[in-house]
């Protein structure tokens, strides 16, 4: 490969190991209702919790890339990913961006080769779930089974939308989905639905969403401009939700 991997820390090798992985361990984890262990007995939490490491990546670093061997999902414990894949002319295509409590890496389980790469928007902290042994468990733990469905069904869901969203609505519709979307995500995760911060650049949305960096900036001044947001830099106000909601479903008319 081209690139070097930058390096990366392991929680479970590092000083703070005993104290501070007992802490992050499952059940003690804020996010457990969002992710893998959703619903899952005290005793089933802690069986996963045994196959599960814990590191970091830094602002900028690769989680993995495409073409790179498959063998572990990982949950975003504290931090922002983004994933993307070369285009048909080469150029990188944004196809995700992902939060804390949210999996990667299952594009790769039907090939055995990741199919994009993915790369930490700040610091960040994942799990990371070694699949074999993970899927010893789903023999043992019918409903950790059950809820990893679930979360595929919904990442279905979500590419799906993502198809709608550039295929069919206008390029303020598609703004406001899309910030409808993250506004919908902070709140699932205890975060305000109204205030949060971009972590993903202007260039990034453009990609993701098929617009030019230009026109994402021209369609939030606009946004400003009407009264639906205030806007500091990368941090957003969204000032009115329900507008931005029915501009986003095409009903504002």
């Amino acid at each position: 490969m081209n690139q070097s991997y930058c390096s990366e820390t392991s929680l479970s090798n590092s000083p703070l190991s005993n104290a501070h992985v007992a802490h992050n361990s499952c059940s003690s984890c804020g996010l457990h209702q969002l992710c893998l262990p959703m619903g899952l007995e005290e005793s089933d939490m802690q069986r996963l919790d045994k196959i599960i490491g814990r590191r970091k990546v830094a602002r900028d670093c690769h989680l993995y890339r495409i073409g790179d061997r498959f063998t572990a999902l990982y949950a975003v414990r504290v931090g922002h990913f983004k994933t993307y894949r070369a285009n048909l002319n080469g150029d990188r295509q944004v196809i995700g961006f992902q939060m804390n409590g949210e999996l990667l890496g299952m594009d790769a389980i039907g090939t055995d080769q990741h199919q994009c790469d993915a790369i930490a928007l700040e610091d960040s902290e994942i799990c990371e779930i070694p699949f074999a042994r993970l899927e010893e468990l789903f023999v043992e733990i019918p409903t950790l089974l059950r809820h990893y469905h679930r979360i595929m069904s919904q990442e279905i869901t979500r590419e799906q939308s993502v198809i709608v969203l550039l295929g069919n609505m206008r390029a303020e519709q598609r703004i406001a989905a899309f910030l409808v979307n993250l506004s919908s995500r902070y709140f699932a995760r205890g975060y305000s639905a109204n205030r949060f911060l971009l972590r993903m650049t202007r260039e990034d949305i453009g990609n993701y969403l098929g617009l030019t960096i230009e026109s994402v900036s021209r369609l939030i001044t606009k946004l400003r401009k009407d009264g639906l947001l205030k806007v500091n830099n990368r941090e957003l106000e969204v000032v009115d939700l329900p507008a931005l909601k029915r501009l986003a479903a095409g009903t504002d008319q």
